[in-house]
């Protein structure tokens, strides 16, 4: 079975920052791209950040470009979102995401 799990959110200030951890299985890892997504009460899920896995491609949303980073460790079959300079805004719930396999999220608290 594929699975994936996101882990590492929690309670900051704004301008600080999280790293999430994506913990994959079940599937060759470099074959496949992951997302990162995001869902925020009352809104719609959010593509955040996606990196390829064997060529290490990224694309990032306008909204988190610059201040987040994806990255990888093939190794270990995981992947993770590095947040600095985290806004209010950015409070949600992250999940990651490979074809149709999407992993239970992890929540993200940004106070101001």
């Amino acid at each position: 079975d594929v699975q994936l799990q996101a882990s590492g959110g929690g309670l900051v200030q704004a301008g600080g920052s999280l790293r999430l951890t994506c913990a994959t299985s079940g599937f060759t890892f470099n074959d496949h791209a992951i997302g990162w997504f995001r869902q925020a009460p009352g809104k719609g899920r959010e593509g955040v950040a996606c990196i390829s896995n064997l060529q290490g491609l990224t694309y990032y949303a306008d909204s988190v470009k610059g201040r987040f980073t994806i990255s990888n460790d093939s190794a270990k079959k995981t992947a993770y979102l590095q947040m600095n300079s985290l806004k209010p805004e950015d409070t949600a719930i992250y999940f990651c995401q490979t074809d149709d396999n999407r992993g239970r999220g992890t929540q993200v608290t940004v106070s101001s």
